[in-house]
């Protein structure tokens, strides 16, 4: 009877084969592009075909931490599914040469669908795919013969079979480990840290000081200004493109007047303008915490399309970020103190919020008015082009609405019974906040104190004493904004423009 491998060994086989294919091909991409390394490639693939309501379980359960669970999960999957291949393939090479073949395939097919990416960039895939059959099969045959097995009982390879399996697999995993890690290096070739700090900033003009009260830090609001390293990251990028600020470039182009190609240089020699701007994503749910403020440095975008000049007709302003993706912008939204955006709080953009060059529009969700890493500009209409999320059924134009939320106290926390102060922020970009009420256990709303206003476009605290018996509360908050609207209290999801309702907690206060 012809014996087969024995499980251990077989198992063993398929997990070093994908392992070499994926670095091999991560080696590859870093010569090329990092983004065209097969494990990104296939992320960004799923990320794209991921079910919306996938993906909105996925920013609310895990955050900013939802690309590391993507990654991770597939790292299992394929993990799973060499392991198996493996298995299967104890008495013939033929499941894990199949496989190695199928991970090569969607490999290609992923990095074929990747916008930002030329024809070169197949390569990597191809790599993984001729490394993985060909360590697969090479391994397959030495197991083989050093670890057979039998239905009637074992059978023993040569002492010099065990070796070479052994000796051969171990020069696999350290090839793979080399080769992992040169990519990793040479796809981080790419000195962005030395780009950003070469760079000062000075704006021309300044954003007025933040005055005294605009938050209610110590009652329990978030602080006015959020740090950079605090400031909400959602995008779909796995992988934060790499540019230096000296390589960057900007093309301005479609229903205009006159082409427009920038440099990094051409930005700076323009004046600069600091503003102070609450960002919101729509994925923030109800109660929510992706808003942020900050003050960003750039140049007007208005300026710069009258430059270029606006054709009549042009209602879409689409941009494309180094990765490929695309937003679109209602050109009547691109007001005075839209900008794109080269420094944030002071010091150029970090590499996770779009250096060199973001967009930032005030009034509208990030998803069209925010495209970090810049890298073109296309006046066009919304009959002719759908931006990646309005393909996948999102809103065309996505004004912020008007919302609050409340900070303190937090979701069924304990509190002390008797005098208590309430907190929270409200938003209402482009409007301003009015008026912002709160009320207990269903009862009459309450007005609450609000803080120092900095500009209509940035998020506003408000705080209140509450007189708490002791027991069980629910506590509920809603905004008016200076055009008289109320924020309805009916939910409504994130997608496709943006969740309403109030929020609302439940907390106790003991005696």
């Amino acid at each position: 009877m012809n014996p087969s491998t024995r499980t251990w060994a077989a198992t063993a086989v398929g997990l070093i084969a994908v392992a070499a294919a994926l670095a091999a091909g991560h080696l590859v991409a870093a010569l090329i592009d990092p983004l065209a390394s097969p494990f990104l490639a296939v992320g960004n693939a799923a990320i794209d075909l991921t079910p919306h309501p996938v993906k909105d379980f996925a920013i609310r359960a895990f955050g900013s931490n939802d690309k590391v669970v993507l990654l991770t999960g597939m790292a299992v999957v394929i993990a799973a599914a060499a392991a198996l291949a493996g298995v299967l393939s104890r008495r013939g090479p033929l499941p894990g040469t199949l496989l190695a073949t199928a991970l090569g395939l969607v490999g290609v097919a992923a990095v074929l669908t990747r916008p930002a990416l030329g024809p070169a960039a197949v390569s990597a895939p191809l790599t993984s795919l001729v490394v993985g059959v060909v360590v697969f099969r090479r391994l397959h045959g030495f197991a083989r013969r050093a670890f057979p097995s039998h239905v009637d009982g074992e059978l023993h390879g040569s002492g010099l079979d065990r070796r070479r399996f052994l000796f051969t697999s171990a020069a696999v995993v350290a090839t793979a480990c080399v080769a992992g890690v040169t990519g990793r290096f040479l796809g981080g070739r790419v000195d962005v840290e030395a780009s950003r700090r070469a760079i000062r900033l000075t704006p021309d003009v300044a954003a007025p000081p933040i005055p005294a009260g605009a938050d209610f830090a110590g009652a329990g609001t978030p602080a006015f200004i959020t740090s950079n390293a605090d400031f909400y990251r959602v995008d779909t990028a796995l992988s934060v493109p790499r540019l230096r600020a000296e390589d960057w470039r900007l093309r301005v182009h479609g229903m205009v007047d006159r082409e427009l190609v920038l440099t990094y240089e051409d930005l700076l020699s323009r004046p600069l303008v600091e503003r102070t701007i609450s960002l919101c994503c729509v994925s923030n749910e109800v109660g929510g915490r992706y808003i942020s403020t900050a003050n960003f440095i750039g140049v007007s975008l208005r300026d710069l399309l009258t430059e270029a000049g606006v054709r009549p007709g042009a209602d879409q302003l689409v941009t494309r970020s180094a990765d490929g993706w695309t937003c679109g912008t209602p050109v009547e939204d691109v007001g005075g103190d839209a900008l794109l955006a080269i420094g944030m709080n002071g010091e150029p953009l970090p590499a996770e919020h779009g250096f060199p060059v973001r967009m930032v529009v005030p009034g509208l969700y990030g998803f069209v008015s925010a495209t970090k890493w810049l890298v073109d500009a296309e006046l066009t209409t919304f009959a002719d082009f759908d931006a990646y999320w309005v393909k996948r059924d999102w809103a065309r134009r996505a004004p912020i609405k008007t919302m609050s939320r409340i900070d303190r106290p937090k979701a069924f926390e304990q509190v002390p019974a008797g005098r208590f102060v309430a907190a929270g922020v409200a938003w209402a970009q482009h409007k301003g906040v009015d008026k912002v009420e709160v009320r207990i256990d269903g009862g009459a709303w309450r007005t609450t104190t609000l803080s120092t206003e900095v500009n209509v476009d940035t998020w506003r605290m408000w705080r209140v004493e509450l007189d708490l018996p002791a027991g069980a509360h629910t506590l509920e908050v809603r905004a008016t904004d200076r055009t008289g609207y109320t924020q309805t209290g009916d939910r409504a999801e994130p997608i496709p423009d943006g969740a309403a309702g109030w929020h609302a907690i439940a907390f106790t206060a003991r005696s």
